[in-house]
C-alpha cells in the first residue's frame, strides 16, 4: 500500500458556527448563521463525543448511572477515564491479540534489528508502522479506555512525526509505546525529553546529525532544525517568537516572555550528541557503532561551550545530558508553554476559541504542577470538568478520524483491524476511502500536525470522502448480508417495523438523543419511500421493488452523513 500526502483542503477564512439541517438533506453540509445555537444533548452524549471517540448506547446508559447530576456523572466518569490502568479493557485487548500482530511486543533493539538493520523487503520494514496504524483503529472503536486514546492522539499531533519513512517505519512501535503512549497523561517534561531520545524524532527532524565538533574531517556544525520545532511547535508556541531581536531586547528580559532566534541557536547547542546508534554516520562516538537504534549521548560531538536560553545561563564544561535537560527544564516550566500547550488542549477538548478564561486557569495549573508526575493528567481534568466544557457545544466538527470511528462505534460494527497483504482485502479498502478524506494516521508531513479547527475540515473534499466511507460501511456483502454494521439484524430483533419505528430506533442509536422534528420527518420520509410511514415495512425481505433492506442500510448511512452526526 503506497503511503501519498492527502492533504484537506483549507478554507482561508474564519469558519462561522454551523447549523443543524432544517427541512434539508440529512447529507447537506455544515452551515448556520452566527446567531443560532444548537441544542446541546445530554451530558452523556456530550462527554462520549467530545471525550471519546463517540457514544454508544451502552456507553450512555453507565454514563447516566454515575450520579444524580450532570456535573456528579460527569466528574465520576472522567476519573474512572483519567485512570485508565484501573479499566478492565478485556474485550479490547482480545482483539489485538487475535489479530496476528507480531511487531507490538517488541523491544526498539528488536524493531530497530527486525525491520532495519536486516534490510527487509518493504511490507516487512514497515509492518510495526502498519499494526501500530491497526491497533490504534481497534483502541479508537474497541476501547473502554477512551479518553486516553483521545490524549494519545492529541499528543501525536502535537509531537507529529511521520511515520511511513525509511528509518520511522521500523521503530514506530516504539514510539507509539514507549514514547506518546507511556507519557500521554502523566508529566509534559518527561514526555518532551522521551520525545528528543526518540529515534522516530531525531531522524525526522535531524537531531541525530546535531553536533558541534568536525566528524571524519567534515565540519558539521550544530543542526537548528529539531531546536526550532521544538521550541516553537513543542513548546512555546509561534505567538511567542521576537524573531532576530537580540535577546536582552525580549519583553522581560532576563526572564523573558517569549524567545528569539539566539535561543534556537543555543538550544540546537545544548541539543548537540543527543543521537542514536545507526549505520548511516560514521561514528568518533565507541557507542554509535552499535547499529542498534539505541539512543546515547555522543560527548565527543557535544559543544561545551556557555549557553544562555530563555534568560537562563548554562555554565560551559557541562555534558550533553546536563546541558540538554538544563534546557528541558527551562522551555517546560516557562509560562509561555503552559499557555501553549493549555490553548492546544482547549481546543481540542472544548472548541475551536476555547475562552480566555479557561486558557488562563488551565496554563497556571500546567506551569505550576509542571513537575509533578501527573501533571498532564490534572490540567485535562480541570478542562473538562470546566463550566466552559459542560456548556459549549457545536463549536467543534468530527475530523475525518473521528467520523469514522464514531460511525463503527455508534454502529456496533465488527471490523477485522488485523495485518493485510491484498490490496483488495477490508482493510485496504477502509484505508483506500479514508484516506481520501486527508487524515490517515501518521501522515501529515510537516511537524505542525493535522489541523484542529473546524475550518481545514470543512470543504467537500474531506467531507465527500467519509460520506463514501460510510456508504462502503453500510453495504452489504455480496450474498445479501450486513458486512460490518449489523443494521438488518438489530432492526429484526427489535420490535421497529414500520418508517417511523425503525428511524426512532436507530435515532439514539447513532445519536444518542432525538433530532428537530423536521430532521426526523426527513429520514421517516426516506425510509418510508411513498409508503404510509406508520406502515409495516417487509425488512425480512429484500425484493423487488421496494429492496427494503438496502433502503434500511443506506437510511443508517445517511445518519452518518447527517450534520447531526458531525458535531463535536
Amino acid at each position: 500500500r503506497s503511503r501519498r500526502s492527502l492533504l484537506p483542503a483549507l478554507s482561508g477564512s474564519a469558519y462561522e458556527p454551523s447549523r443543524a439541517m432544517r427541512g434539508r438533506h440529512p447529507g447537506a453540509t455544515l452551515e448556520r448563521t452566527s446567531s443560532e445555537a444548537l441544542t446541546p444533548p445530554s451530558m452523556a452524549v456530550l462527554a462520549l463525543t467530545r471525550l471519546a471517540f463517540g457514544p454508544t448506547s451502552a456507553e450512555i446508559a453507565a454514563f447516566d448511572a454515575l450520579g444524580g447530576s450532570d456535573l456528579a456523572r460527569l466528574t465520576a466518569w472522567v476519573d474512572q477515564q483519567l485512570n485508565p490502568a484501573a479499566i478492565a479493557d478485556t474485550a479490547c485487548n482480545a482483539r489485538l491479540a487475535a489479530s496476528g500482530f507480531s511487531t507490538l511486543g517488541k523491544t526498539l533493539t528488536q524493531l530497530f534489528t527486525d525491520h532495519h538493520a536486516a534490510d527487509p523487503e518493504w511490507y516487512e520494514r514497515i509492518r510495526p508502522a502498519t499494526e501500530t496504524e491497526l491497533a490504534t483503529w481497534t483502541r479508537a472503536v474497541y476501547s473502554k479506555r477512551q479518553l486516553f486514546e483521545v490524549m494519545v492522539d492529541f499528543w501525536h499531533n502535537h509531537f507529529n512525526v511521520y511515520a511511513w519513512e525509511f528509518i520511522e517505519a521500523p521503530l514506530w512501535v516504539h514510539h507509539d509505546r514507549d514514547v506518546i503512549r507511556a507519557n500521554a497523561l502523566g508529566n509534559f517534561r518527561q514526555m518532551l525529553e522521551a520525545v528528543v531520545k526518540s529515534p522516530a524524532m531525531l531522524i525526522y527532524l535531524d537531531n541525530y546529525i546535531n553536533f558541534a565538533a568536525e566528524l571524519d574531517g567534515d565540519p558539521v556544525g550544530s543542526n537548528e532544525n529539531f531546536a526550532r520545532e521544538m521550541i516553537e511547535l513543542h513548546c512555546l508556541g509561534a505567538e511567542n517568537s521576537h524573531g532576530n531581536l537580540p535577546r536582552e531586547q525580549v519583553p522581560g528580559y532576563p526572564n523573558p516572555t517569549g524567545y528569539c532566534q539566539q535561543d534556537v541557536v543555543d538550544v540546537a547547542r545544548a541539543l548537540t550528541g543527543w543521537t542514536f546508534a545507526i549505520d548511516w554516520v560514521q561514528w568518533d562516538c565507541p557507542e554509535g557503532l552499535d547499529n542498534d537504534g539505541h539512543f546515547f549521548y555522543c560527548e565527543e560531538m557535544h559543544d561545551t561551550l556557555p549557553k544562555q536560553v530563555l534568560g537562563t545561563t548554562i555554565p560551559g564544561g557541562g555534558t550533553a545530558a546536563s546541558d540538554g535537560h538544563a534546557v528541558l527544564d527551562r522551555l517546560a516550566s516557562h509560562p509561555a508553554a503552559g499557555r501553549f500547550i493549555a490553548r492546544k488542549l482547549c481546543r481540542r477538548l472544548v472548541g475551536d476559541f476555547p475562552p480566555q478564561s479557561l486558557v488562563d486557569s488551565a496554563a497556571a495549573l500546567f506551569t505550576a504542577q509542571w513537575q509533578a508526575p501527573d501533571q498532564i493528567r490534572q490540567v485535562v481534568r480541570h478542562i473538562v470538568l470546566s463550566n466552559e466544557f459542560r456548556t459549549t457545544w457545536g463549536e467543534k466538527v468530527k475530523r475525518p478520524f473521528e467520523i469514522a470511528a464514531s460511525a463503527l462505534r455508534a454502529g456496533g460494527a465488527n471490523f477485522p483491524f488485523t495485518t493485510f497483504v491484498a490490496d483488495e482485502d477490508a482493510v485496504n479498502s477502509f484505508h483506500w476511502y479514508f484516506e481520501a478524506g486527508g487524515q490517515a494516521l501518521f501522515s501529515w508531513h510537516p511537524p505542525n500536525g493535522y489541523p484542529d479547527v473546524r475550518g481545514a475540515w470543512q470543504s467537500a473534499n474531506p467531507r465527500v470522502a467519509l460520506w463514501r466511507l460510510v456508504n462502503w460501511l453500510v453495504e452489504e456483502d455480496g450474498a445479501g448480508n450486513d458486512r460490518f454494521l449489523d443494521i438488518v439484524g438489530a432492526t429484526l430483533a427489535s420490535p421497529a417495523r414500520s418508517a417511523t419505528a425503525i428511524v426512532d430506533f436507530w435515532m439514539p442509536r447513532i445519536y444518542g438523543r432525538a433530532l428537530a422534528g423536521a430532521d426526523r420527518d426527513e429520514l421517516i420520509d426516506f425510509m418510508a419511500a411513498g409508503h404510509n410511514p406508520t406502515f409495516a415495512l417487509p425488512i425480512d425481505t429484500n425484493d423487488w421493488p421496494d429492496y427494503t433492506q438496502d433502503r434500511l442500510r443506506t437510511l443508517v448511512g445517511l445518519m452518518f452523513m447527517s450534520p447531526e452526526f458531525l458535531w463535536r
